[in-house]
């Protein structure tokens, strides 16, 4: 009976490993208790027995405990031993939870710990200092070395000068080395030996259905082939692993072969150890390295004299003053001591870097997956405004997702560039928009091209993900769009998908993921074959119905895949305010690279913040080294907040977290994907719809409707920050955006819990207290927030006399010339909002035409820009906002407009 229960719990236990490690820690705790149980005699044997089989074949792919200590815990087990097991219990599951056994050599040792073996295994623990950083390196071994000395041969190497210290997981197939890569986030490398099995020995058949949706595992290979393709799988999986290959075959041959390029390096077997021991601490000491940051601690310790426009360098106008010296303690001394307006001594300039800060952007490079990046220390509307003034020359035509961040149309001003707007598909319910359609941007460039003025379009600039989570299938949109114009230039603004570049299930919607996949596709000799059989079926003139209907295939033989990401940095990893980077994939980059410095020159400082580049170089390596485990933890404690407030029996009265079923319209899910937690929902189905749907849902965003709960977004934001110490910043009329990240643990899931109860509670006694009348109160106002809604505007058109050269169909325009007209005091007026004045040119005309940006906040898109003409739509919406922020609109006033007759003589300037 306890063997069948075991089986079971270690098949769910492995089937599910999208829950570590909080789950992991959870089980533990539970073994804790049940084991202290046994041992007070209110439990028996049988219960700790299941469970310590709940923990199943996870722990075979942990260092900590290992074989040794569990093997001892068992052997308590069974011989009865209930308060010995439980000491052991209580102190294995409490490193766990802490992660202590990183440190504290003590916690490996079990009470009889007098093996020679494991003696020496804690002395080369506590040798060289207890805070090393820690790390578990991935043993892939044929079964016969798996019951070797392996793992003990490895301890004896290490030194007290290694800067590092790891303890090593063994697995023998390549099904539960993907297990492992995937469980266990301390696994930062990864050696494989040659003659493991292919299957896992557990039952795992979710396992072998998610590698089979997303591509990551390998069909059945000789055994002489899987080392290769087990290390591309990991890669695709995991690709800042450093992956090792041992061989006693030609190793010369097997490091030419091409797919050796996801190996670092390839080692003969037959060798001693050591090498690989010291290969695979160069490898993370590679990652470790931040060349400025570590460079800035050096200067910040030397005795300099600074003559320079900087006085508060070195800290001694504050430090020596009687008026401000709290400022020096507040922030402490390393911060002063870190400043300068120097480039030289070791530092390196923003602006032309070729020492620590290049080399710093290109390790940044290799970690986000691009050709180059570009670090920014003004923020990513600073990085959008490069791209485009780079990029974008007057008159040049620019798709442009309409309710985009204002930093695009802003750049579009400065660059001159035309914006072709294509609307994003609406969420009236919740006043906000979701994402454009990829129809809509098709039909914009045919469009184009039937007017033969395809080749004024230079860029198509989408965000992704949206600020409420949408997310693009960008290789799809990518490679319909170089269907039509192969030459197109991408702008992807991930200001808040920086992360997602960590995570294997986030990765492909990424950019940079997109980018790299469709370069993978081209060097493919099948790529060709699938366009040509694609354009034989199409004919040789199909309709528009056809093409727009149609998953395009573009030429790889025309393709210039130019690829552009802004990558707000300190918004979603450890970077400080406005650290941002730009991420070039563009084949064509050295056709613009004097036009990209000079883009560089115009927008950053002359006097960048050396604490911000220094903060970028660290988000850098903790992503690479431990990225991966703190987007999973992210993505988890974002999936507890669902679960937990939408079964709530109180909570879930007055709030919810929306589904992708809610935020995603049904046409753009054709995997049927309903939500993360919809009941029968696997992480496969999840994986499904990431690979095929065209927009997916970033589970880390989640809409938290408040409008139920009788509060407006703004009120309830307020009411979070003010009373309970809750911070958010995105709201729209009925709901707030609460974003999980890897700073959140899960001591804010039971606080937010807690917090929302409390109010819910506060709700009921409210209620309870004001009878009918209070009754129908509230539910007059949730009614006046999820019903009574305003419709959420289009963006109407261009006023013909800023529509440029602008074709027929397509209803691009000259923003620049109305933006800078608003400048002339005397060809604008003001007309109040609520006015019959306002009514009467509405109805009468002559037509308003805006001279600037409007932008409520929430929901935080343009509704009007320059040169726009504005119509009743617009009006009813901004009227029935309740909102206290409209960027560009004076309440005083009332709208700017350009005058009719500066509109009509056509003479804005």
């Amino acid at each position: 009976m306890v063997k069948g229960r075991e089986t079971e719990n270690r098949q769910q236990r492995i089937d599910h490993f999208f829950s570590m490690p909080a789950a992991r820690a959870d089980r533990w705790r539970d073994l804790t208790a049940i084991a202290n149980d046994w041992s007070a005699g209110a439990a028996n044997r049988s219960s700790v027995e299941a469970a310590l089989s709940a923990l199943g074949a996870i722990e075979e792919y942990h260092a900590f405990p290992g074989r040794r200590l569990m093997s001892k815990l068992a052997e308590r087990l069974h011989a009865g031993s209930a308060e010995s097991f439980a000491e052991l219990a209580r102190r294995l599951s409490r490193s766990v939870v802490t992660r202590q056994y990183k440190h504290d050599s003590a916690d490996w040792r079990s009470d009889d710990s007098a093996a020679a073996s494991e003696n020496a295994f804690v002395e080369t623990l506590e040798s060289g200092g207890s805070r090393r950083p820690y790390f578990e390196m991935l043993l892939v071994t044929p079964e016969a070395a798996m019951r070797s000395s392996l793992t003990d041969e490895m301890r004896r190497l290490r030194r007290p000068e290694d800067a590092f210290i790891y303890e090593a997981v063994q697995v023998a197939s390549f099904e539960d080395a993907i297990s492992a890569a995937i469980i266990n986030p301390a696994i930062a490398a990864v050696t494989i030996y040659e003659g493991f099995a292919q299957k896992s020995l557990h039952d795992a058949q979710t396992l072998r259905n998610f590698l089979g949706a997303t591509g990551f595992g390998s069909p059945e290979v000789g055994e002489r082939d899987r080392p290769l393709a087990l290390a591309n799988a990991l890669k695709r999986i995991r690709p800042e692993l450093d992956i090792y290959l041992l061989s006693d075959r030609r190793v010369e041959a097997v490091a030419g072969d091409p797919r050796a390029a996801a190996v670092r390096r390839v080692l003969y077997s037959v060798e001693e150890l050591l090498e690989l021991h010291l290969t695979v601490m160069e490898g993370i000491a590679a990652r470790f390295r931040t060349p400025f940051f570590d460079n800035l601690k050096k200067y910040a310790m030397r005795p300099i004299s600074t003559f320079h426009a900087l006085p508060i360098a070195r800290g001694k106008s504050v430090l020596k003053s009687d008026w401000i010296r709290d400022m020096g303690e507040f922030y402490g001394l390393n911060l002063l001591l870190a400043e300068s307006s120097a480039t030289t001594g070791g530092l390196d300039s923003l602006l032309e870097p070729t020492g620590n800060i290049k080399q710093a952007q290109d390790m940044a490079a290799r970690a986000f997956g691009a050709d180059r990046v570009f670090f920014v220390t003004n923020g990513t509307s600073t990085s959008n405004k490069m791209v485009h003034q780079a990029l974008v020359a007057p008159g040049d035509i620019v798709i442009l997702d309409r309710n985009c961040h204002k930093s695009h149309h802003y750049g579009l001003v400065l660059a001159g560039g035309q914006p072709l707007y294509v609307e994003a598909f609406p969420m009236t319910e919740y006043s906000m928009y979701g994402a454009v359609p990829l129809a809509s941007v098709k039909k914009a460039l045919l469009d184009l091209k039937d007017e033969g003025r395809l080749d004024r379009v230079k860029m198509v600039d989408l965000t992704n993900c949206t600020f409420d989570g949408h997310i693009y299938n960008t290789r799809r949109v990518m490679e319909e769009c170089l269907a039509i114009k192969p030459d197109l230039i991408f702008l992807w603004d991930e200001a808040w998908f920086g992360f997602a570049r960590f995570s294997p299930f986030l990765r492909t919607r990424t950019a940079m993921g997109a980018a790299a996949e469709i370069e993978s596709w081209m060097r493919d000799p099948k790529s060709v074959e699938d366009y040509e059989r694609q354009q034989a079926g199409l004919g040789k003139s199909p309709s528009r119905e056809t093409l727009l209907a149609t998953r395009l295939i573009p030429d790889p033989r025309q393709i210039r895949l130019r690829v552009y990401q802004t990558n707000s940095t300190h918004k979603s990893m450890s970077a400080l305010r406005q650290g941002s980077m730009i991420l070039v994939k563009d084949v064509d980059y050295f056709t613009v690279e004097s036009q990209f410095r000079e883009a560089v020159f115009t927008h950053a400082s002359t006097s960048p913040n050396q604490q911000l580049i220094a903060s970028l170089d660290v988000a850098r390596r903790q992503m690479e080294l431990e990225g991966y485990g703190l987007v999973a933890n992210a993505i988890e404690i974002a999936l507890a907040i669902r679960r937990e407030v939408n079964s709530h029996p109180l909570i879930s009265k007055y709030f919810k977290v929306l589904g992708a079923d809610a935020m995603i319209p049904a046409e753009f899910r054709s995997s049927g994907f309903v939500d993360f937690l919809h009941p029968g929902v696997t992480w496969v189905d999840q994986v499904r719809s990431m690979h095929e749907d065209e927009f997916c849902l970033d589970p880390t965003r989640m809409t938290l409707v408040c409008g139920t709960a009788g509060f407006d977004g703004t009120e309830f934001k307020g009411l979070l920050a003010n009373t309970y110490d809750i911070q958010l910043n995105k709201t729209s009329r009925n709901s707030v955006l609460l974003q999980s990240n890897i700073n959140n643990t899960r001591s804010d899931i039971a606080h937010l819990i807690r917090v929302l109860l409390e109010i819910c509670h506060g709700i009921e006694t409210q209620l309870a207290q004001g009878g009918e009348a209070g009754r129908a109160a509230f539910d007059k106002r949730v009614k006046s927030l999820m019903h009574d809604v305003p419709e959420l505007p289009n963006f109407s058109r261009f006023h013909q006399t800023f529509r440029g050269d602008a074709g027929k169909k397509t209803p691009e325009g000259d923003m620049r010339t109305a933006f800078y007209g608003g400048y002339n005091p005397a060809a604008c007026e003001y007309v109040p909002l609520n006015s019959e004045a306002c009514d009467r040119r509405l109805k009468d005309g002559p037509e308003m035409v805006s001279a600037n940006f409007v932008i409520p906040y929430p929901p935080g898109f343009p509704i009007m820009v320059p040169g726009q003409v504005i119509t009743g739509e617009t009006i009813d919406f901004m009227r029935k906002l309740d909102v206290k922020e409209i960027h560009g609109y004076e309440r005083t006033k009332g709208l700017k407009l350009i005058k009719p007759q500066i509109v009509a003589a056509k003479t804005v300037r």
